[in-house]
């Protein structure tokens, strides 16, 4: 199966404008932007004939192709990254048999989650949708309900069914749990990776649906998926002893630079 990494990008976000071309700075001390350092997890990947960059700015393409990335100009019409990954395999002719959503603000996504989920998705022959999901220590589980205490929007999380059907994804910690849990601890709470992997023809009727009402509440354009009766399969995936996090706010950037300076990440 041929497969596509397509990486949205977008320069007007709401909470973080400019948030693809921010800088991180790396073990050695080498600054980089967002949108490299998603564009570098891309190419790391097995397996893959083609990334792109996906995005309707002009600064973020000028910034890319200077650093040797692809580029697919989209409209700046669409709302999310699922949309603009639609836009990017309908203008690169199609013909991708599994596309990759890998999105621009999450540069610490280890190759093998890609992989895995690829891996997943072909596995699954009735799935037309794959997403991986990551089970929280008590750290990443913490971080959350800090974020949420202080009124941050932080990451994503995902509850899921026996056959690892997706029940239903949010920005609240979900499950519920009264337990406290210590750094190192498994939780029953799964971190919500933020990558897709479609089928194409999934991915062509994502756009002819309107925004449901679960979408526009939570902000997660996986939503409209199931809101239109269409089952999202999660893949787990292991850290393997990396750490995980993504870019959702600017007070995120530090917590990354540390996180690649701990694991020696360039």
């Amino acid at each position: 199966m041929s497969v596509l990494i397509a990486i949205p990008a977008r320069y007007a976000s709401g909470r973080y404008p400019g948030k693809p071309l921010a800088e991180l700075r790396g073990a050695n001390g080498v600054s980089r932007s967002l949108i490299e350092r998603s564009w570098l997890a891309a190419k790391a990947v097995g397996g893959v004939d083609r990334v792109v960059i996906a995005t309707d700015d002009s600064r973020i393409k000028e910034a890319s192709e200077a650093f040797g990335a692809e580029v697919v100009m989209t409209s700046s019409d669409c709302v999310n990254g699922t949309e603009r990954c639609a836009e990017a395999h309908d203008a690169l002719g199609g013909g991708y048999e599994i596309i990759v959503n890998l999105q621009g603000d999450a540069p610490l996504t280890p190759h093998w989650f890609i992989e895995d989920l690829v891996s997943g998705l072909r596995g699954a022959p009735e799935a037309e949708i794959a997403t991986p999901v990551l089970r929280c220590d008590g750290l990443t589980l913490n971080g959350f309900l800090n974020d949420r205490k202080a009124g941050r929007v932080g990451g994503t999380t995902a509850v899921f069914a026996q056959n690892q059907q997706a029940l239903y994804f949010s920005k609240e910690v979900i499950p519920f749990t009264a337990q406290t849990y210590a750094d190192h601890e498994d939780t029953p709470v799964f971190h919500h990776v933020g990558v897709y992997a479609y089928r194409p023809e999934a991915l062509a009727a994502y756009a002819s649906w309107p925004v449901g009402p679960l979408e526009r509440l939570e902000g997660l354009e996986q939503l409209r998926f199931m809101e239109n009766g269409r089952a999202v399969l999660c893949v787990e995936v292991a850290a393997n002893g990396r750490q995980f996090w993504e870019l959702n706010n600017p007070e995120d950037a530090p917590k990354i630079e540390k996180m690649m300076a701990d694991m020696g990440l360039d």
